[in-house]
């Protein structure tokens, strides 16, 4: 082994590929997880010409049997995970709570709350049994963790559900020298909050555009997170437009 191994669901683009992207710069070799081959494909041959190894693996994290390949893939390419970080989800259509299709309900639930929680399985078997033993698992959060937008009720349940998630992934990780934090992210600048520049629903009844920032800070604070000691811990930071409304949200 020449480096640390590095998993990043949703890498295609957006805070995945910025993430994907920055650990391959830090010195990481990177596993790519997205539901799409060309975004990975991509994101494979930008970290390859960075002179890190790259696998791309496409993956439906909702689903438990694509996530043992996943896994099984890691083992065989590399013999071991060192930083896993839970970045892919979705959202769902800003609708009345009341007319909000079950289905989609799933759909979201199964993208963004276990698929973080398979993949925190399949890292923690990882993890466990390999010498040395232990790694870092990194949660992303949104700020929807804290408090919620209009129209929002998958999505917020969910993120509020990953904070938990986090919590107890810290707690029964512990004895096996396995890490947990959380990022927090507010309006990083991709294509799932280009709506944010053009005008969102805010809690008034207003439409009003939205400040954003560059994915590639959220990527330095993965990146420190990543880079601690496994006896250091962030177990949550938030990183967020500054001018975004969040503090006094509502």
């Amino acid at each position: 082994m020449t480096g640390k191994v590095a998993l990043v669901t949703g890498a295609g683009s957006g805070v995945g590929r910025a993430v994907s992207l920055a650990l391959a710069g830090a010195g990481y070799d990177v596993v790519l997880s997205g539901r799409r081959p060309e975004p990975l494909d991509g994101v494979r041959g930008e970290i390859e010409a960075l002179g890190r190894r790259a696998l791309a693996v496409p993956t439906d994290i909702g689903d438990e049997a694509s996530v043992a390949a996943l896994f099984d893939r890691i083992a065989e390419t590399f013999g071991r995970l060192d930083v896993l970080f839970n970045n892919a989800g979705i959202g769902a259509p800003p609708v009345p709570l009341e007319e909000l299709p079950v289905a989609t309900w799933k759909a979201v639930v199964d993208t963004n709350l276990t698929g973080a929680f398979l993949c925190t399985q399949g890292a923690f078997r990882l993890m466990k049994a390999q010498s040395p033993r232990g790694g870092r698992i990194i949660n992303n959060g949104s700020i929807s963790a804290h408090v919620p937008r209009p129209r929002s009720a998958p999505y917020t349940a969910t993120k509020h559900a990953i904070t938990g998630l986090t919590r107890s992934t810290s707690l029964d990780g512990r004895d096996y020298d396995i890490a947990c934090g959380q990022v927090d992210i507010g309006n990083a600048a991709t294509e799932m909050t280009a709506r944010m520049q053009t005008g969102v629903l805010q809690p008034d009844g207003s439409t009003r555009a939205e400040p954003v920032m560059d994915a590639r800070h959220v990527a330095d604070a993965v990146v420190y997170m990543a880079s601690l000691p496994l006896d250091a811990n962030v177990q949550f930071i938030t990183v967020m437009a500054t001018k975004m409304p969040f503090i006094g949200r509502g």
